[in-house]
């Protein structure tokens, strides 16, 4: 079983939760951190003093506060230390049940679980610790269908972004001027009218409320 266990979550309910959990293996190393900078130094430490975790538990959203960060989330923790080859096992520990999200981080960064936070969190994540110990792949049931080939989800975050803005309220006027503020190409009106469109025939969609219930219940957004 792992040895070296990192948790990466800014609640102390949730760290103490996954404590209980780890300690039922018989591990005993186990170190918390409530910011994903803070994670990613120990992780790098604890490699420079040949003694590494071998096992990251991690949540994807933390709460903005006082402090000006580098890495503000799970998934950029993630992106930096697959960028630098580090090969460490990771489990995903998350509110979030969005199917793309998924996809992304098992194929784009090769994580080894993704738990949701809910009822039957911790039995979860129980699987998911053993999964990750013998190399197998563990998805919580919310979110078992993000890799199923039977399932489109070919679209970029642009498009999530967009739909998401949509559900917010926004017009395609006001669409167009958040996009162009933000740095978020192609912003004119046009465009945006054009990709929702393409986007309302993909999903089968009647019009944009449609659109948006039918992209919610995909876990899309």
């Amino acid at each position: 079983m792992f040895k070296k266990v990192l948790i990466v979550d800014d609640h102390d309910d949730i760290n103490r939760g996954v404590l209980d959990i780890l300690k039922t293996y018989g591990i005993t190393i186990i170190h918390n951190s409530q910011y994903c900078d803070d994670a990613f130094l120990k992780i790098k430490r604890a490699e420079l003093d040949n003694d590494p975790y071998d096992l990251l538990i991690t949540d994807l959203s933390f709460k903005k506060d006082h402090r000006q960060c580098e890495l503000t989330s799970g998934e950029e923790l993630i992106a930096k230390l697959r960028e630098q080859n580090n090969i460490i096992p990771i489990i995903v520990y998350s509110m979030k049940d969005q199917l793309q999200k998924v996809r992304l981080l098992v194929y784009n960064y090769d994580i080894n679980a993704y738990v949701c936070k809910d009822r039957k969190g911790s039995r979860e994540l129980s699987e998911a610790i053993e999964s990750a110990y013998n190399n197998r792949l563990f998805l919580s049931p919310q979110v078992a269908n993000a890799l199923s080939p039977k399932i489109d989800l070919e679209i970029t975050d642009y498009d999530i972004e967009l739909t998401k803005q949509l559900s917010l309220g926004l017009d395609q006027k006001r669409i167009s001027r958040y996009f162009i503020e933000n740095n978020i190409s192609p912003g004119s009106v046009s465009s945006i009218e054009k990709r929702i469109n393409k986007l309302r025939i993909k999903f089968k969609a009647d019009n944009a409320t449609h659109l948006i219930a039918k992209m919610k219940d995909l876990g899309l957004i």
